[in-house]
């Protein structure tokens, strides 16, 4: 019987996609899954736009291409080639019979309570928190979904390339405010099968701030 770790260390980033689309009880499964995630205040600050529609994600990803066109012309030239490159992976959800856009919103519970009198830095600091609650929510969803979907035979990946266009998205997408996207995960069959990726160890990424002996 596999473990929860298990599933972590088997979990692949799938960005080549069989064409048909997965049937709506299985996104549905999927996106449940996200939604178990907790959040501050149990507040729940995401949102799921599911797009099957081909115009609509090419449309996306045209977003992205402008967005990328208009950044490479402000690359130095030697850059230019190499930031192209890179670019290029910013549409890679086109290619994905389904792209789920997962959206949050900030939490608006402090900044709300305080009054005109507190220090501008405080608040900014408060404004801040309260953002990245939204997002940190939203995060640990989608980190739900990505676990959930290789159980369901899917293959999906986290995209977060994609925002340089976050304003052609949300047009495209008619999304209103205060939403924000935090990233496109592209979703179907998979049609590949990505090697592991290399990982720091622990030890690189961990400090122990521990009581002094006596």
């Amino acid at each position: 019987m596999s473990t929860l770790l298990d599933l972590m260390r088997s979990r692949r980033s799938v960005r080549r996609f069989r064409p048909d689309v997965p049937p709506r009880r299985l996104l549905l499964d999927l996106l449940e899954a996200a939604t178990l995630a907790p959040s501050a205040s149990n507040k729940q600050p995401w949102r799921f736009i599911v797009v099957t529609s081909r115009p609509v994600i090419h449309r996306l990803a045209g977003h992205v291409r402008d967005a990328v066109d208009r950044i490479a012309a402000h690359v130095e030239p030697d850059c230019a080639p190499a930031f192209r490159a890179y670019g290029d992976y910013f549409t890679r959800f086109e290619g994905a019979p389904v792209v789920i856009v997962a959206a949050y919103r900030s939490l608006h519970l402090l900044s709300n309570l305080v009054d005109a009198s507190l220090p501008e830095a405080d608040l900014a600091r408060i404004v801040e928190m309260e953002r990245s609650s939204g997002l940190i929510g939203t995060s640990l969803a989608i980190q739900n979904l990505l676990l959930r979907a290789p159980e369901l035979g899917l293959g999906a990946s986290g995209m977060t390339g994609p925002l340089v266009a976050s304003d052609g998205i949300r047009a495209a997408l008619d999304l209103p405010e205060p939403w924000e996207i935090a990233a496109l995960i592209p979703v179907g069959y998979p049609a590949e099968e990505p090697p592991p990726t290399d990982r720091k160890p622990v030890e690189r990424v961990t400090v122990f701030i521990e009581e002094e002996s006596p």
